[in-house]
């Protein structure tokens, strides 16, 4: 049975809503200076143009705090509106003053507290035991911050890295999937107990069974805890080229097939823009998203008996602005019919020269000579109402 997508609830990011029966959304993160505000607005301009959804910038100390409101006004002043998203980590301050000024904050909770060792020689700490101490530091700790988030509308991440856990989640459950979870868990009670329930929550890792084990595992504890928090996905540090692309779409991808995932993030060693194309072309491929034609093609073999890679790519060129359809391009008809069974349309070869066309299953066109078989593909998508002009809308 194919998974379907665990229902999350909404969480309202600006204008952009995230989790529900929302489109999964991606995002991408800036890379300049935070305090240079033009090179962060032209490469968050570009991040956009390339279909980021929302824009996550650096925040590490409070000037870059306070400088996100001419970010955002500069944005603004030129006509995007997309959500902006401070990256917090450490200083508590810090995510204060940017949950008045942007759309989501994302604090990290192995960062956020206080080593306990500094408590060590507090007759309270004496007293009690170690967890609920650090809790009822949390708490007094992150208050502050769900007010501001709440009198402002600001949605909050809790991004839970593997690597960055705090000393106690440490000693207890160890580098693993399972401290990931009870740490993001923790922290979701501690917000629900300020009545506080405008959360993501994100399991990253650089280790994609780590990554992919620790979001399963937190889909599990949330459904027996009547928990339903979006989630955001990302494999952090991935890399660049090949690998990075590779290692996300492992990752990311075997989550979206699982129905897990709200919103994702590619994390590659390039500038963010590029970040995008291999982002959508995950969920693509994972049928998560549809956001282009997609092409079903078998790789070829002695009984094709015409020049595939050229007419894919020809058939690519023509209708690759056909949002939505599936268009297999087949060898032969020993297995084409058979492996192309869900596309909406077909082009077999027949023989030598001689094509197929197929809308669904059935053949519509027979023995139709290959120059002019392409050109036949698109009359058969026009006459069933399937074309659509490059530019224009889908109804």
């Amino acid at each position: 049975m194919i998974p379907t997508r665990f229902t999350t609830r909404v969480v309202n990011i600006g204008d952009v809503p995230l989790g529900g029966n929302n489109p999964i959304r991606v995002q991408s993160m800036t890379s300049t200076d935070t305090m240079d505000t033009n090179a962060t607005v032209e490469q968050a301009i570009r991040m956009i143009e390339a279909g980021c959804e929302y824009v996550r910038i650096a925040v590490p100390g409070i000037r870059e705090a306070e400088n996100l409101k001419n970010i955002k006004r500069e944005l603004r002043k030129r006509g995007f509106k997309t959500p902006l998203i401070a990256d917090v980590h450490f200083n508590p301050k810090i995510a204060e003053v940017a949950a008045a000024l942007v759309e989501k904050v994302r604090i990290n909770p192995g960062n956020y507290i206080k080593s306990a060792k500094r408590y060590a020689q507090s007759a309270m700490r004496k007293a009690q035991s170690e967890e609920p101490f650090e809790i009822e530091q949390i708490h007094e700790r992150i208050g502050p911050l769900l007010k501001i988030c709440r009198d402002h509308g600001t949605a909050l991440r809790i991004g839970t890295n593997h690597g960055s856990l705090s000393e106690r989640i440490m000693e207890r459950f160890g580098d693993t999937p399972q401290g990931m979870v009870e740490s993001a868990l923790e922290y979701v009670r501690i917000c629900e107990g300020h009545d506080f329930q405008n959360i993501v929550l994100a399991l990253k890792a650089s280790n994609v069974k780590v990554m992919i084990a620790a979001n399963r595992l937190l889909v599990e504890r949330m459904k027996e805890e009547g928990m339903n928090y979006p989630i955001h996905l990302g494999v952090t540090e991935a890399g660049s080229g090949e690998d990075g692309r590779i290692k996300s779409a492992i990752g990311i991808g075997s989550l979206l097939a699982d129905g897990i995932g709200d919103t994702i993030r590619v994390s590659i060693t390039e500038d963010p823009e590029f970040e995008i194309p291999v982002a959508y072309g995950i969920l693509q491929a994972a049928g998560a998203r549809i956001t282009r034609t997609e092409f079903i093609a078998c790789p070829s073999c002695a009984r094709t008996l015409f020049n595939i890679q050229e007419t894919l790519e020809r058939i690519k060129s023509r209708t690759g602005h056909l949002t939505g359809l599936k268009i297999a391009v087949m060898g032969c008809i020993v297995n084409g019919p058979g492996e192309m069974a869900d596309a909406d349309y077909g082009y077999v070869g027949a023989g030598k020269g001689k094509v197929m066309l197929y809308k669904g299953r059935e053949v519509v066109k027979k023995n139709v000579d290959e120059s002019v078989a392409v050109e036949e593909l698109i009359n058969l998508i026009k006459e069933s109402g399937d074309w659509r002009e490059t530019g224009e809308l889908v109804n």
